[in-house]
């Protein structure tokens, strides 16, 4: 390309879409000066833009488009400092410095520069694709050979991308592992709507799996006593049964109670979950007086059941980091140590995803009724015969309805339906009864109007199911549910159609 082509073709860009009209040939003109096609060429039009730019396009370019937030010059400049973290001639030291300088840029970036960075990070350190291959091949011909070993050591090497080595230099600073957990989290719906990003975030996650390892996790116990920045974290995090006030508060830390949470040493002041437990003497079928800010503390030496009621994951950045089966293997142990006289540890959970599948599947529901049921169901509802929308709309004041009453049976019925044969992957559709459940849990009992606040009702018409943990037959119930059998007892077995 000539100056004076390279000239006119960047001074058009910067001119006014309605200069470019204005001056642009006429039809004629434009056949006259294109050069001649012979009679078999076939006509060329220039492909037509679909969306934005690639990073790679972007980066080979030389101006600005729409509504790109760093312009080809910076975001080159950001990708040569991406790579000066992890240039081999430098030390971890170093490599951390300039991974500090990036983290302090990215502070004062927009949310669409951030992405931009994001991108870079995602797209532009991918593991050398023909080395890969060129090991891959080599791997599968020394299959059953003595070089065998080698060779996958070589090949695990070869996939391994230089992205991971870019995280382990953000890491290397003091606040970074809080600066990458920030960040995940932060990427997250970014994540759900451009697949560019889903190679960094897949990465982040198997990195933050490593580090943040349960072995390297501290148990510790939150308490009243404890700082009142570490307690206002719980009332940020609260997930399940949000916290309305201090009072609120000092109820789940009273002397019946305990609250339990994973640390890691490098985010110290941070919760990375927590779990809250309340010691009572019996099984608890209604949240209402776990959370009574005025009941009395319950005698601890009466106490045969701990009862985990609200477990809370603090960090969206971990999202797919699991603590969870951990976390209550290691608050049963503490507890059986405290209070040797505990022999039940069950939940009082919700059921949050009932409610919207009811709402799909109730014509389904009802087709399995015999025909004494149907009529039942539909004199109570008022219209025979009854159909899916009679029942829901009968269902839709739950607390009104009278006990035995057949719009409440079947909303048990269809309850147990869910959360004992439902599944999706072979795992259960519930995304609660799939935690619990795959920590070797089984479906223990149904609770009439447990929780009655609107979120309960909103959520499952009310209802809260508990979640036995026997210690004996934990295995026993992971097995059973690999298998594709849901762990059930018979109290909720027996309301299956």
């Amino acid at each position: 390309m000539t100056q004076d082509s390279w000239i006119n073709r960047n001074v058009a860009r910067l001119l006014p879409r309605s200069f470019k009209e204005n001056t642009a040939p006429a039809p004629a003109e434009s056949a006259q000066a294109a050069p001649k096609k012979g009679a078999n060429d076939a006509a060329a039009p220039a492909p037509k833009r679909t969306g934005p730019r690639s990073t790679r396009e972007r980066l080979q370019a030389t101006l600005r488009q729409g509504d790109e937030a760093l312009s080809p010059r910076v975001l080159r400049r950001i990708l040569q400092e991406l790579q000066a973290v992890i240039d081999e001639r430098v030390s971890e030291v170093e490599g951390g410095r300039r991974a500090a300088a990036l983290m302090a840029w990215y502070a004062g970036a927009t949310p669409a520069r951030r992405l931009d960075l994001w991108l870079l990070m995602s797209e532009m350190f991918v593991a050398d694709p023909v080395k890969a291959q060129a090991a891959q091949a080599k791997f599968a011909a020394a299959l059953g050979t003595p070089d065998e070993a080698a060779a996958e050591v070589h090949y695990r090497r070869a996939t391994v991308s230089p992205r991971r080595r870019l995280l382990q230099r953000f890491s290397a600073d003091a606040t970074g592992i809080r600066f990458l957990v920030n960040l995940r989290a932060e990427m997250q719906s970014a994540v759900k709507t451009d697949k560019r990003l889903q190679a960094l975030d897949v990465e982040m996650e198997y990195m933050f799996s490593t580090w943040f390892d349960v072995g390297f996790l501290e148990l510790r116990r939150i308490s009243w006593d404890s700082p009142a920045s570490l307690v206002e974290k719980l009332i940020k995090y609260e997930a399940v049964h949000d916290i309305k006030s201090w009072a609120d508060v000092k109820n789940r830390l009273d002397s019946d109670r305990r609250c339990y949470g994973f640390f890691h040493p490098r985010l110290p002041d941070e919760p990375l979950i927590f779990v809250e437990v309340a010691l009572v003497d019996a099984l608890t079928d209604c949240i209402t007086p776990l959370l009574d800010e005025s009941a009395d503390a319950a005698d601890l030496n009466a106490a045969t059941t701990a009862i985990f009621y609200s477990i809370s994951n603090t960090q969206d950045g971990l999202r797919g980091v699991s603590f969870g089966d951990s976390l209550i293997k290691r608050v049963v142990e503490t507890l059986k140590a405290e209070f040797p006289q505990l022999k039940t540890f069950a939940t009082l959970s919700p059921i949050p995803g009932f409610r919207s599948w009811l709402q799909k599947n109730a014509t389904a529901q009802l087709e399995q009724l015999d025909d004494k049921a149907r009529e039942e169901l539909g004199r109570a509802c008022g219209f025979e015969p009854v159909t899916a929308a009679h029942f829901l709309t009968a269902a839709e004041s739950p607390l009104s309805l009278k006990t035995g009453s057949p719009v409440q049976h079947m909303l048990m019925r269809c309850a147990a339906q869910y959360l004992g044969r439902e599944t999706v992957h072979g795992k259960p559709l519930d995304p609660v009864a799939r935690f619990h459940l795959g920590n070797g849990a089984r479906v223990e009992r149904l609770n009439w109007a447990g929780d009655p606040s609107p979120k309960g009702i909103k959520q499952s018409y009310g209802l809260m199911v508990n979640y036995l943990y026997d210690l004996k037959r934990l295995d026993k119930h992971r097995e059973g549910l690999a298998s594709g059998r849901i762990p059930v007892a018979s109290a909720v077995s027996n309301l299956f159609f």
